[in-house]
């Protein structure tokens, strides 16, 4: 778990009604220094006649050293002490969240918005409680109030258009994120989430113009963003734009080389999607190259309408081809435990528009194979 707590927040903590008695002085010193180690060995053991706030302290400390169990047992004990200030219900409700315990955590949430009412970090995490409950509604409600607020906290912004994408509000979604990134500054993650759905859902619109600005802002901004260099890349293809498409595959090519890729863009990348026979493609190209062996190079998948993989057509490198002085790849197919080999091929050179009018021909049965194989038992 990650803490972030702004130097801000952290100098400026409201005191409430708690008197400042020595202790708790002592120990302000160090929070503002975030000398949270020296809290815990010096002050933690001895805390039992301590004030509210100097309670609420320790708690801090455990919070920032992300010490859950003893976080929840300091601000439930300043809690106790005095039950007027929303600071400590805050930290206890946000590390209730952390440890999943959702339904303890929107009791901590509510008894600081009663105290507090008009801070947008406490319904923001009051909408994360009921967005991990899968409550959505009610996530959406309290991250809209959130914005609301003075001072509210970017993430809300960019929370709503992800509660409306989830719902399958498609529209509402686009329109939060626009908002979102009309509110945020372009230096945050919000801002740049903002981009990426902008770019991701004005594509699935078909506004390919609206889309490539948002995708070329993003990596301008964040160069790392290999994602987006594969959406913005998906989106030349579609447009049949490929000279555009071609320095992002090389970024993606040089990025892998150093072994800055990871997940499922450490392998391959999708570079094209179309719809075949009321079922989507999906084309991806592998970053292996140079292997003496047999591999494939794209895959086109074939996913119906569940979302599940049906079957896949490929190009294959064939040392033997090669070797030969044929085609550098072959065309073949992966379907059930058959696998199927066309007497196509491509060099690296190929036009794409031909490669995926082949992969078509060999969907539609219009081409047959000239090799089969099955596993043997």
């Amino acid at each position: 778990m990650k803490r972030i707590i702004s130097i801000i927040l952290l100098l400026f903590i409201s005191i409430g009604t708690y008197a400042q008695d020595k202790v708790s002085e002592e120990l302000k010193v160090l929070i503002d220094k975030q000398e949270h180690d020296k809290i815990i060995t010096q002050y933690a053991a001895k805390s039992k006649d301590y004030s509210a706030l100097a309670l609420y302290y320790i708690g801090l400390a455990y919070y920032m050293k992300e010490d859950d169990s003893n976080c929840v047992k300091f601000m439930s004990q300043s809690i106790s002490k005095d039950s007027k200030d929303p600071n400590p219900y805050y930290f206890l409700a946000s590390t209730l969240n952390y440890m999943k315990k959702y339904d303890e955590a929107i009791k901590a949430f509510q008894s600081a918005i009663a105290l507090k009412p008009d801070d947008g970090e406490y319904y923001s995490g009051l909408g994360d409680s009921f967005y991990n409950l899968g409550k959505l509604d009610l996530a959406l409600e309290n991250y809209i109030k959130s914005t609301k607020q003075k001072d509210a906290p970017e993430r809300s912004f960019t929370m709503i258009g992800q509660v409306y994408s989830e719902q399958k509000n498609n529209e509402k979604a686009l329109e939060a994120f626009y908002t979102a990134k009309s509110n945020l500054s372009k230096d945050s993650d919000s801002y740049l989430n903002a981009l990426f759905n902008i770019g991701l859902l004005e594509s699935l619109k078909g506004n390919y113009e609206k889309a490539e600005p948002a995708f070329i802002e993003l990596i301008k901004l964040d160069p790392s963003d290999f994602h987006a260099y594969a959406k913005l890349i998906q989106l030349y293809y579609h447009q049949k734009e490929f000279d555009k498409a071609k320095p992002l595959k090389n970024k993606l090519y040089e990025a892998s080389r150093k072994g800055l890729l990871k997940d499922n863009l450490k392998d391959m990348f999708c570079f094209d999607q179309f719809k075949w026979n009321g079922k989507l493609i999906q084309a991806f190209e592998r970053f292996e190259e140079g292997s003496k062996g047999i591999y494939n190079k794209h895959l086109f998948y074939v996913v119906n309408q569940d979302g599940k993989i049906e079957f896949r057509v490929q190009t294959e490198y064939s040392p033997f081809s090669v070797e030969q002085g044929g085609a550098k790849y072959l065309l073949c197919m992966n379907k059930g435990n058959a696998h199927y080999t066309f007497n196509i091929g491509f060099n690296d050179d190929f036009k794409y528009e031909e490669l995926k009018q082949s992969v078509i021909n060999v969907l539609e049965g219009k081409v047959k194979p000239v090799a089969s194989s099955r596993p043997t038992k």
